[in-house]
């Protein structure tokens, strides 16, 4: 079971089985996140992978199959249907990629900020002064009376942010924000999200396919078949880097960023080594595995023959694609605790 130790945000062994016809299928397998208080977090992967069904588990549109999520100390699994509907009305906003689903058209800008308001509870003048320094907030107080086909895509979906800031929740989630947006648009979309974090103290999650969402956030979570397969964190300069951006300042100084993915070990002692390096050293689904004196070392196994896994081996070898018949070993390196 995870630990508190003042995290805001907790998903402990997480599943989810959705269930068409007859056919089970699982988005997510046994995930485990952990997010702090006003941390601004990525989260990426490919189509399928399970990050939009994570979202929605962590908005309280869906109730996981098994395991546990904390939000600010509340187990959501142990909230009635009220008090998920509370939930998600003032403790959780949420900001989708599509426009359709953030604005209603026929209102206005100020309109859509009050609606939330109003079918929360709240009423009278504060709903109107709240709706303003909202959309000041967003840099749009030159657009209060105008609707959703008047507003460009950037503008509606600082509308869509203030919208979902409107019950001052306390996470923001929000889906593929930027994925209708050019680059200009999207990088001051992030910009808002990163004042947001800063100025509200607000604990942020972004679902992206971007991969330069990594310039963006604290950190980027990276989710493969419904589990979190690595992490991908800046490091200092006195850190050694595992990638290199560069770019210029607004200043014209030059600016290097340094990330760092790290594979993920989760609770059961399991890691995600990716296809590429599997196929390119030519694991199979048997390896053998070696504890040195600082590290684990993981190479293909040999004497596949004498395993009962060789009629799978043999299938899999069939239909892989591309193989390039590449022998080597993978040397996953753990540092002990000195």
């Amino acid at each position: 079971m995870a630990t508190n130790n003042g995290a805001f945000l907790i998903c402990d062994d997480l599943y989810k089985i959705f269930k068409v016809a007859d056919i089970e299928v699982m988005a997510l397998q046994g995930l485990d996140l952990t997010v702090k208080r006003g941390e601004l977090v990525g989260v990426v992967g490919a189509s399928g992978s399970g990050k939009t069904t994570l979202m929605n588990v962590l908005g309280g549109l869906t109730r996981p199959s098994a395991g546990q999520v904390i939000i600010d100390g509340k187990n959501l699994l142990k909230l009635s249907t009220r008090e998920l509907t509370a939930y998600r009305q003032i403790e959780v906003g949420f900001v989708w990629q599509q426009g359709s689903r953030n604005l209603i058209p026929y209102l206005s800008a100020l309109d859509n900020i009050k609606l939330p308001m109003t079918l929360a509870g709240v009423a009278g003048a504060q709903i109107d002064k709240r709706a303003r320094e909202l959309m000041d907030l967003v840099d749009l107080s030159d657009r209060y009376d105008h609707k959703p086909i008047q507003l460009s895509g950037g503008e509606q979906q600082r509308v869509a942010i203030a919208v979902a800031l409107a019950n001052e929740p306390k996470l923001l989630l929000a889906d593929e924000p930027t994925g209708e947006l050019d680059s200009t648009t999207s990088d001051q979309i992030y910009d808002l999200f990163k004042r947001l974090n800063r100025e509200l103290d607000l604990t942020i999650c972004i679902v992206s396919h971007d991969p330069d969402i990594r310039k963006h956030v604290g950190r980027v979570v990276a989710i493969r078949d419904g589990k979190l397969a690595s992490e991908t964190v800046k490091r200092s300069a006195s850190q050694k880097p595992r990638l290199h951006i560069q770019g210029e300042t607004s200043s014209g100084e030059h600016l290097e960023e340094q990330f760092e993915e790290l594979i993920v070990l989760d609770s059961a002692g399991r890691l995600q080594i990716p296809k590429q390096y599997r196929e390119e050293l030519g694991f199979e689904n048997r390896v053998e595995m070696e504890v040195t004196e600082d590290s684990i070392v993981i190479r293909p196994a040999k004497n596949l023959d004498e395993t009962s896994s060789q009629a799978e081996i043999q299938l899999e070898r069939e239909i892989r694609v591309g193989e390039n018949g590449a022998r080597g070993s993978f040397i996953s390196r753990f540092r002990r605790n000195s």
